[in-house]
């Protein structure tokens, strides 16, 4: 038990004294939060320029449908010049209008032009030219207007006043969900669902990131004949243990200070945003019980312990990091196929695909805590989805610990399955 102590507290110690430990903890909370902060602010800057004032409508309706699109494009602005300019023109002399409108937009004089014509009066097509036409803050102002300008048309056909017709059509809706579950009123639907993608996209990353972590650390120390040192003096299960929970622990610790931290910045997002001018994301935290937290918690370690086992037997069979590539995208592929799942387990967390999916040890350290946080779980599934995934680990390290004392001594060309399998009936 020393030994095995020992071990962990080396692996452990060696990590988080590391730049990049200390490097990723303090930017995954800031990364995490900028998810959510960013976008939001990046949304209330991604308005329509200037740009689109200083255009050109060339107007074939013959209706006066382009001073009332000019009207809509420059919204409730009075400043001079910030009223587009309209050209009307007969159908027949649009071809010339657009060349000329052209060779403005070329010098540099208009930003663009935009064509309506009977086609557009009737609800088909409207075209827009111009340097600006990628932007799509612009063009949704230019598309939103010119669909404005048909309807205020077709109201005054029938005799229906446009600003009345806004003042009946206008419904400020405010919809808010709230989740219920056994133990009463859980906060917000969405908040729930995109707690629970965040939940399963941090497990995935961390898993795979300290997999393979591992896995390269076991192929160093077998590249550099350290790993024959230590074992003349501690068996290669103890090492083997130690080495996954040593790093295990490194991923806890990463975890635990990632999504405290991440959850006090959500907490101050009101200041935040309003420093940088934005309206405040309006959402309210999910409700997690300290009884989830530590589930979540046990999931990812117990989910650490299985790959990593797999990833220092893979480590421990293969002599370069191109073999050690290639040998591990079966672990690699059972990972990502898990994530494919996250989305269809997010719209449906108690159907069939996510309940068999958050029983199987492959998938359920990812699985299970989405479902635990947009959904209430039965016990008993959670009971048996930690068995089934404690079970998986034990015949992982079984596995892995036979590979990995072979392993470690076979040194030339990359073993076949079948000579890994003749590994693990050696070291019985």
């Amino acid at each position: 038990m020393a030994k095995l102590w020992a071990i962990i507290k080396r692996e452990y110690l060696e990590r988080v004294r590391s730049k990049w430990f200390l490097i990723a903890t303090f930017f995954g909370p800031i990364f995490f939060s900028a998810i959510i902060i960013v976008p939001a602010w990046l949304a209330s800057k991604s308005k329509a320029t200037s740009d689109v004032y200083n255009t050109t409508i060339l107007d074939a309706t013959g209706t006066g449908f382009g001073h009332r699109l000019a009207v809509n494009i420059a919204g409730d602005s009075t400043i001079p010049g910030r009223m587009p300019t309209v050209k009307v023109v007969a159908p027949s002399e649009l071809t010339m209008a657009e060349s000329l409108a052209t060779h403005e937009v070329m010098r540099k004089q208009k930003t663009g032009y935009v064509v309506v014509n009977q086609q557009t009066l009737a609800g088909e097509s409207a075209r827009y030219a111009g340097t600006n036409a990628t932007s799509i803050a612009d063009m949704a102002q230019i598309k939103s207007a010119i669909r404005q300008t048909i309807l205020a048309s077709r109201l005054e056909k029938v005799g229906l006043d446009n600003e009345k017709m806004k003042e009946i059509t206008f419904i400020p809706l405010d919809f808010s969900t709230e989740r219920i579950t056994e133990r009463g009123r859980a906060g917000s639907g969405m908040a729930s669902v995109l707690f629970g993608f965040a939940i399963g996209f941090l497990l995935y990353l961390s898993i795979v990131v300290y997999g393979q972590t591992i896995m390269s650390g076991v192929l160093e120390e077998k590249t550099t004949r350290v790993a024959e040192v230590v074992m003349s003096s501690v068996p290669t299960d103890t090492l083997l243990v130690g080495k996954v929970l040593g790093v295990g622990a490194v991923g806890l610790t990463q975890q635990i200070l990632w999504i405290g931290t991440t959850y006090v910045l959500l907490k101050l997002r009101a200041p935040i945003m309003a420093k940088l001018g934005a309206p405040a994301v309006t959402f309210s935290l999910p409700d997690i019980s300290l009884a989830a937290g530590i589930l979540f918690l046990l999931f990812f370690l117990l989910g650490f312990i299985f790959y990593s086992s797999l990833y220092a037997a893979v480590g421990s069979s293969v002599n370069s990091e191109s073999e050690a590539r290639q040998a591990a995208s079966p672990l690699m592929i059972m990972i990502v196929s898990t994530g494919v799942f996250i989305q269809p387990v997010l719209l449906n967390p108690t159907g069939t695909t996510a309940k068999v999916l958050s029983l199987v040890p492959i998938s359920s350290p990812i699985i299970m805590p989405i479902r635990m946080a947009v959904t209430g779980v039965p016990p008993l599934e959670l009971a048996g989805s930690l068995a089934f995934l404690a079970i998986g680990c034990v015949l992982a390290l079984w596995l892995a610990s036979r590979i990995y004392r072979v392993g470690l001594l076979m040194y030339g060309k990359r073993p076949t399955m079948k000579e890994m399998a003749r590994w693990v009936s050696y070291a019985r």
